[in-house]
């Protein structure tokens, strides 16, 4: 039988996204098999949705660190690394596992500087990353050499995706074998008679009629997810003579944005902007195809939502993308910014139910396979006693 630990996840916050979600299942299974597990997690950024209430329906342990933010300041960097350091200093955790950037970084540091508390292993997830695409240069720069140098005393890097760990080792961060690949894991629930009630009741709520295309699509509305690029894709698609409406879950800076150019492309009537919502599966429910027009990705976790939803996925080839949408089997993959390639493959799925369902089938059962939270949770506890020993 493995070792019982005491285990330590530090991420920046709980906000609506797949990091957040990843931490919390893999805690809940964590403390399932018998460790001692808590979630520290800093303070959400202006216009966030919180995650914490999937905390409490997990009956998960979180700790709030009200330093840990997400803006760079000196000021409170400091006090949330001192605050670290006295819990760690408390706790005594045999692992300190942190997760996203600037918890990574904090986290590390005040593990580093735990004195006789300093934990047993250091481990540290790089769900995508910050190093290109986000910052000014210079700022990439600065992020690349703290990454560099604290990976030297981290017991272990892991990477969410082949794609995110190829990035790592081209930016120099550490050595190809130094990082470990430990893809999500989730457990999404099996298709049900609830799920069809939702379907009607969702779609009779946005004025869908049997025949309308629903294009979905879920996150946060920021620059790297490309949100004006949906407006852009659906015009094409009703130019294809396509009976189309696109609905967006979410909300973000750029909501603003994105309507004005609905308005602009005279496609405003046919999008349904509907905010933030807890319970997502519903929305997944009335989709007929999901759309994903990132720039950049780690690990998707509203693909894995999708196909664990039996939906097709039309979606960029942007980061870990291409780890969970299998190209011509669970969904279509374009390039970045290929605003064409998205819309012809939202017209294929459109002309051809069939294919739809078989997509959506084969990508649920392939979700189910290759990411199921226990698979994830053994592949942590490997690296957690490789690295405790």
């Amino acid at each position: 039988m493995s070792e019982q630990l005491s285990i330590l996840h530090v991420i920046a916050r709980l906000n609506v996204g797949g990091a957040a979600l990843h931490v919390l299942q893999l805690a809940r299974e964590q403390s399932r098999r018998g460790h001692d597990v808590v979630v520290v997690a800093g303070t959400l950024a202006a216009g966030e949705e919180s995650m914490e209430y999937v905390a409490d329906e997990l009956g998960v342990e979180v700790i709030g660190l009200p330093a840990l933010q997400r803006e760079l300041s000196l000021r409170a960097d400091g006090a949330a690394i001192r605050e670290l350091r006295r819990l760690i200093r408390a706790r005594r955790p045999d692992v300190v596992h942190t997760h996203t950037a600037k918890a990574g970084a904090t986290g590390r540091i005040a593990a580093l500087l735990a004195g006789r508390a300093r934990p047993r292993s250091i481990v540290h997830t790089y769900h995508g990353h910050v190093l290109s695409g986000y910052f000014s240069p210079v700022r990439e720069r600065i992020f690349r050499l703290i990454e560099r140098a604290l990976a030297r005393p981290t017991s272990a890097l892991l990477a969410v995706s082949e794609e995110v760990r190829n990035d790592l080792v081209d930016y120099g961060v550490a050595p190809r074998e130094r990082f470990t690949i430990v893809p999500y894991g989730f457990d999404p629930p099996v298709w049900s008679e609830v799920d069809e009630r939702s379907r009607e009741r969702v779609r009779s709520e946005l004025g869908l009629d049997d025949d309308t295309l629903a294009i979905g699509w879920a996150g946060r509305l920021t620059p790297i997810k490309r949100p004006l690029d949906l407006i852009r894709t659906l015009r094409g698609v009703l130019d294809a003579g396509v009976d189309a409406v696109l609905v967006v879950v979410g909300d973000g800076d750029d909501r603003p944005k994105a309507e004005a150019l609905a308005t602009t492309l005279g496609v405003a009537d046919r999008c349904r902007f509907v905010g933030f919502h807890r319970n997502i599966r519903e929305w997944y429910a009335a989709f007929d195809v999901f759309l994903l027009t990132s720039l950049n990705e780690g690990t998707p976790v509203v693909a894995f939502e999708a196909l664990g939803a039996g939906r097709p996925v039309v979606a960029t080839a942007a980061g870990g993308t291409a780890a969970v949408v299998l190209d011509g089997v669970s969904g279509f993959l374009v390039p970045v910014g290929d605003v064409a390639g998205l819309s012809d493959r939202v017209v294929r799925l459109a002309r051809d139910p069939d294919l739809r369902t078989r997509l959506g089938a084969a990508g649920s059962e392939d979700v189910r396979l290759r990411y199921a939270t226990g698979r994830m949770a053994d592949e942590l506890e490997a690296v957690y006693q490789r690295t405790t020993r």
